[in-house]
């Protein structure tokens, strides 16, 4: 069946998509001068649904913070999240929103204008990204776990005016070569357990000196400058849901580094698909906030999905195994999102500490493939029903997840999304649809899907054509729809659910001393997905010091993208009649050839695979 799509697009969505610099006719194949005729494809999956999960959604008509001011109007006392000791209501949470906005407007932001955010998971984010899009500002989200100059290179691409970051976190702003216009601060000093206190002022004063953190006259204290603001009264509604709201710098599904960039409409419809799917799974839902809120995965699926359905969000600023498991008994969430790597660390735990409750009902996993026997010894120890999901920036990013009634199927990444239209074409010219059971690459088509790459429009029609995107992953659908991921077409590395693009890594280690070329994969890890691998070839007269190679990965590459293996090679690295290096050679164990192979030096499995999900807070 084919169903013809009416020429609906407003002059502003298309002067926006302009902007971006991808084409009207170009935009998912629906926004156009004319009209377009989009194939559909069967949806065997819809039969097996959840009861209570419709096929097709209406959508709210507002934008991205119309979750919190509805549920602040609708249940202003319930407890929106609960950071250690220290909680905030809805109705609390709104109104910090409104003078986070009305703060971005004294201090110039205009609609469109790019704001920064460098934090873990704290209540402040959750009133920070709310205020920005309020205040008719887009989001630029900012890891913790990137170095100084892939902060600037961020705020660069994006004219990013405005920062928004943890005190900690500063210098990785202000060592850069990038300088927003205004710098304001937070901190946790005063909200931390006494423990962490201490070492959170000396991890401060070794890295900010004894100098504030509020040092010149476009340097901001969070909290005073919003006592010194009046909520907004009004928050800036854009002129049209198509608008940019969220630049998440991403490799792309084709490895090169890219900014995904996604619109009110993107976010509110996948946080809406993602609730739907949870809706009536749980009464007075408790969520285990690890997920960083800076990944689309944390964003969507904890902080925008759990103030949709009215949730207690418990935050954690980064994944601590020990201190995960005193919050689940502690606040007995109802809900927990994670990736396996989480549920590795904490199975190590119950093996010698039983957990005392049964509160937890369901575990939602993705950005790595689950293990069987993680997800299996995991519900045994908790009660849970463990599923999982699969998702990409670039579609906001749920596209699939495991059904809640007790129908999922291990293996599997579950059925697509309501408003979701999965199909699996041939890998090499992705024309022809191939039939159940075949493998063959993922394309998605739905609401979630991204407007474009930031300003790139060539990488844009690269991967969405006629109204699909093109994930670049390899996978089977079976007869009833469900999915399994079965490899990715690239050589994008997932370790831990954090994405490492091996172009990205060899540009830095080939600019080690006496490195002559380098290659980076990952070797597949039953616990953590992936461990980045490097192949080094060297200079004839260098003497390869791995302790001085670790130093150097330290300073300049994110924990994630550092090697855990490395491997010193004789000659060339393996390569094709097109002098293209066969890196399907060097995912096998040591060669022949091989003249050095190390592991991380003094670093067990569990401390790796830990400083892997160090998503806040890096030692």
């Amino acid at each position: 069946m084919r169903t013809l799509v009416p020429d609906t697009a407003d002059l502003t969505a298309i002067e926006r998509l302009t902007e971006l610099g991808t084409s009207v006719t170009q935009w998912h194949g629906i926004v156009s001068r004319k009209s377009v005729e989009l194939e559909t494809p069967p949806k065997p999956w819809l039969a097996h649904y959840p009861e209570a999960v419709p096929a097709t959604l209406s959508y709210p008509d507002f934008p991205a913070w119309g979750f919190l001011t509805n549920t602040a109007a609708a249940h202003p006392q319930r407890i929106a999240c609960q950071y250690y000791e220290q909680q905030r209501t809805f109705a609390e949470v709104a109104e910090q929103a409104r003078r986070v906005a009305a703060m971005l407007v004294k201090f110039g932001l205009r609609s469109g204008d790019r704001v920064g955010i460098l934090m873990p998971n704290i209540p402040e984010y959750i009133s920070a990204i709310n205020g920005v899009w309020m205040a008719g500002g887009v989001v630029v989200a900012l890891s913790p776990l990137s170095v100084p100059n892939e902060i600037a290179n961020v705020l660069t691409a994006t004219d990013c005016r405005i920062v928004i970051s943890l005190d900690l976190l500063a210098p990785l702003v202000l060592k850069g070569s990038y300088r927003p216009r205004h710098l304001i601060f937070t901190t946790l000093q005063d909200r931390l357990p006494g423990w962490m206190r201490l070492g959170y002022a000396f991890a401060r004063m070794r890295r900010l000196g004894f100098w504030p953190a509020v040092d010149g006259p476009n340097q901001h204290d969070f909290h005073d400058e919003l006592a010194l603001c009046r909520p907004l009264v009004q928050p800036v509604v854009p002129a049209s849901l198509s608008e940019a709201a969220y630049i998440l710098p991403t490799g792309g599904t084709t490895g090169a580094p890219k900014a995904v960039t996604l619109s009110h409409r993107n976010l509110v419809a996948n946080a809406s698909q993602c609730a739907a799917w949870v809706k009536g799974e749980v009464e007075n839902p408790v969520g285990l906030s690890v997920l960083p809120f800076f990944h689309s995965y944390g964003l969507i699926s904890n902080l925008l999905c759990g103030t949709a359905v009215a949730a207690t969000q418990i935050l954690l600023h980064r994944f601590i195994p020990r201190v995960v498991a005193q919050l689940l008994e502690q606040h007995q969430p109802t809900t927990f999102n994670a990736v396996p790597a989480m549920l590795a660390s904490l199975n190590e735990i119950f093996r010698t500490k039983p957990l005392k409750t049964r509160s937890l009902q369901f575990v939602q996993v993705g950005g790595a493939p689950l293990a069987p026997a993680i997800a299996e010894e995991f519900a045994r120890h908790t009660g849970a029903q463990v599923v999982e999901g699969y998702g990409l920036s670039e579609c906001s990013p749920c596209v699939t997840a495991g059904p809640l009634d007790g129908t999922a199927r291990l293996g599997t990444i579950g059925l697509p999304l309501p408003d979701t239209d999965v199909k699996i074409v041939d890998a090499e010219t992705g024309e022809l649809t191939l039939p159940p059971g075949e493998v063959g690459e993922i394309a998605v088509r739905g609401p979630q899907v991204m407007l474009g790459y930031w300003q790139n429009p060539t990488a844009t029609a690269q991967v969405i054509r006629d109204g699909w995107l093109f994930t670049g992953d390899l996978a089977a659908i079976d007869a009833d729809g469900f999915v399994k991921i079965v490899d990715r077409k690239k050589d994008l590395i997932i370790t831990s659910g954090f994405n490492v693009y091996p172009c990205d890594v060899e540009a830095i280690l080939r600019g080690f001393p006496g490195v002559e070329d380098a290659a980076v994969v990952g070797v597949p890890h039953h616990e953590c997905g992936e461990l980045v691998k490097a192949v080094l070839v060297l200079n004839p007269s260098t003497r390869f010091d791995r302790k001085a190679f670790d130093a150097f990965c330290k300073d300049n590459l994110a924990a994630h993208k550092r090697p855990k293996l490395v491997e010193v090679v004789a000659g060339d690295l393996p390569r094709n009649f097109l002098g293209k290096v066969l890196r399907r050679q060097l995912r096998e164990p040591t060669s022949t050839n091989s003249s050095q192979a190390t592991s991380h030096p003094n670093e067990s499995l569990t401390q790796r695979r830990d400083e892997a999900l160090a998503a806040a807070l890096r030692e």
